[in-house]
């Protein structure tokens, strides 16, 4: 059995909140509840909405969150959704929005789930076991240079062209069903090139992850829709995993607090933009030390915060 999820950033969570009445906040990546439940331990003025693309994370949450059934409503869904979700939940004025973007501890401890390099499993990935396609049909799908491209651009991995040729290589004499047989493709391919001071297959599992889930994509829709949602002092508060995650939240952050966006040489606005959010965390919280030791998983891990205005 997978052991419970432990969130990252908990305490900063709740501080960065800023609740001050009743609330309702949404959790967008409500994974096993632990946001949530920290939310609802700690003050009885809020209610939440939970969403997650995860069947199996909202089954589990549910266990966990028994007590708080009243305050409560899990949907199973995609963040990039929150609108619609809102809308059919007959729900508005939203006072706080999470976005942990990380995958949680029981994806990564299932071998079946087929995220990890660690333990073998069926080269899956999805996070939404409703989704059709699968790691191991990119492999098979894709054309040599969108594959690369993935690797490279989603794994941020410089080998991309040696470790794509070592997969086709590989699949001319067997198909890549399994995440070891693709993690001891990938180790051979590049174990001469260089020491990692990470696994080498680390990078090309988040590429494939990330193309599987398209989460990328629904991270910046989620973002930009998240503002129309929010209330007057309503904060949004993102926990990011790695620099492709943590730059689209940065840049986001940035633009929503800009007001014109026009050319400089432009003597007057044109645009109409207008500020949406004020940046609160204008440098990244980073995890403790401590939480680092407790949970080695949030080593890389950020939260930024902003908050809406209305102007």
């Amino acid at each position: 059995m997978s052991k419970q999820h432990e969130s990252v950033f908990g305490r900063e969570v709740f501080q960065n909140l800023n609740l001050e009445r009743d609330s309702l906040i949404v959790d967008g990546t409500l994974g096993d509840g632990g946001h949530t439940e920290l939310l609802l331990k700690s003050t009885t003025n809020v209610r939440v909405l939970g969403i997650d693309r995860d069947m199996q994370a909202i089954e589990r949450a549910e266990k966990r969150l028994a007590s708080f059934r009243s305050r409560i409503t899990l949907v199973h869904g995609n963040f990039s959704d929150i609108k619609i979700i809102l809308k059919k939940a007959n729900l508005m004025n939203v006072d706080g929005l999470i976005l942990d973007l990380g995958v949680s501890s029981p994806q990564l401890d299932s071998p079946n789930r087929g995220f990890s390099f660690m333990s073998n499993g069926p080269l899956d990935m999805r996070m939404d076991s409703s989704q059709k396609i699968t790691a191991a049909d990119l492999l098979v799908e894709l054309s040599d240079e969108k594959l690369v491209s993935i690797i490279k651009e989603y794994g941020e991995e410089r080998f991309s062209k040696r470790i794509v040729r070592a997969i086709r290589q590989a699949q001319s004499k067997s198909s890549i069903k399994t995440t070891l047989q693709l993690s001891d493709v990938i180790s051979t391919a590049v174990h001469a090139s260089r020491q990692y001071k990470i696994h080498p297959a680390t990078r090309t599992f988040q590429a494939l992850r990330i193309a599987v889930n398209s989460e990328l994509e629904h991270i910046k829709k989620a973002l930009v829709d998240s503002v129309d949602i929010l209330q007057e002092s309503a904060r949004i508060i993102v926990i990011s995993f790695h620099s492709l995650e943590d730059r689209i939240v940065k840049n986001f952050l940035k633009n929503e607090e800009k007001d014109c966006i026009c050319p400089p040489k432009f003597p007057i606005c044109s645009c109409g933009k207008k500020q949406r959010l004020k940046i609160i965390t204008r440098k990244p919280i980073i995890p403790s030390a401590e939480e680092v030791t407790r949970n080695s998983r949030a080593s890389s891990a950020k939260l930024r915060v902003g908050e809406r205005v209305y102007v």
